[in-house]
């Protein structure tokens, strides 16, 4: 990074911090912050070497964590491309309570250095803005975050949300308040969010992802979403995401190829089962596949800390299932493997499971 890529503005809990500041800044925080601090710390100074590039941790919630190579130019444009949609200006105030070892925590950094922005941070706990009375232009969270937070949502006047599946029930809360709410749709591959949807919007249910600025979907064989994004990635990112290509710059996420289930012969998307038993269970669950003789695969549904008998009495007080739609067993989990971002991690949970 050179110092033209530091915006004059760039503030941390409003002090204006420039170039020749952020090595002080960056090791004050490794050796006398909080453990959350340390990881900013140790980024900053990532941010400033020499090194054209970062390695970056993936989540690890659809297979094992990996490390990746980005390049510093390819988040400055992703940076730039979200200073853009969301209308951010130099001095507007940004939360961060999102772990800075992650591509999403980082991003905050960046977006608040290349847009001139005043970061604030905050522990990236569950309940963030407990007991907080500020309000802020701009900030991220994920969906776990969000539903402890709704009576203080307004703090946040743009806020995106990413990092695991929205349930419905968040998703209904999210129109009563008042601020605007984005999902958003990315990876680490792609430096976080390529595509973004308003939540806010009472008129329309199912609104499509649209895309960000110079990027292309295409979908392979499979069904699945291809992004060509040459401006924040050398490579065409080739995803496990079966979509719906409703126009060249918008899609609607249907479910993961590697999660669909095959019954008797019909192929099932857990997501949207899932999507219509959310309305009725409030205890976190997930639904996927086991081997079945007969069909194949048999369609489960795996909840958390609750007891098979007052879920299998929700299930069938059901009647929006289709054919094959409705969960032919039940499976209960203490507690569900998750990542740090707070994704359930579906194969790890079902494997402690079924070693029990």
């Amino acid at each position: 990074m050179n110092k033209l890529s530091l915006h004059q503005d760039f503030s941390i809990h409003g002090r204006t911090i420039s170039f020749d500041d952020l090595t002080e800044v960056s090791y004050s925080l490794i050796k006398e912050g909080e453990e959350f601090e340390k990881h900013i710390g140790e980024f900053l100074l990532d941010w400033i070497d020499d090194s054209q590039t970062l390695f970056v941790k993936t989540s690890g919630s659809t297979g094992q964590p990996k490390t990746i190579s980005l390049k510093k130019e390819h988040m400055i444009n992703s940076a730039l491309a979200t200073g853009s949609y969301f209308n951010l200006k130099p001095k507007s105030t940004a939360l961060l309570c999102l772990p800075a070892s992650y591509i999403a925590g980082k991003m905050m950094l960046v977006r608040a250095m290349v847009l001139g922005l005043n970061i604030h941070f905050l522990p990236p706990s569950s309940y963030p803005l407990e007991g907080v009375k500020d309000s802020f232009d701009f900030g991220a969270m994920v969906p776990l975050q969000v539903g402890n937070s709704l009576s203080k949502l307004h703090q946040v006047h743009k806020l995106i949300i990413g990092g695991a599946p929205i349930s419905i029930s968040i998703r209904e809360e999210l129109k009563g308040v008042d601020n605007s709410s984005y999902e958003t749709y990315g990876m680490t591959e792609t430096i976080t969010h390529i595509a973004i949807k308003p939540l806010n919007n009472k008129e329309v249910k199912d609104t499509p992802f649209s895309v960000l600025p110079n990027v292309e979907l295409t979908t392979d064989d499979r069904g699945c979403l291809v992004i060509n994004a040459p401006k924040i990635t050398d490579e065409i990112v080739r995803t496990n995401d079966v979509i719906e290509l409703v126009s060249n710059s918008e899609f609607k996420w249907l479910g993961r190829i590697d999660n669909v289930i095959n019954s008797g012969g019909v192929k099932l998307h857990p997501e949207h089962i899932e999507k219509v038993i959310s309305k009725y269970i409030d205890t976190p669950f997930f639904v996927t596949g086991l081997p079945d003789e007969e069909l194949g695969q048999k369609i489960v549904l795996v909840a958390e800390n609750t007891t098979k008998q007052k879920i299998q009495k929700i299930i069938d007080f059901i009647t929006d299932f289709k054919k094959f739609e409705k969960p032919k067993a039940i499976l209960v989990s203490k507690e569900f493997q998750r990542t740090e971002s707070g994704k359930v991690q579906r194969a790890k949970t079902l494997q402690q499971i079924l070693k029990a």
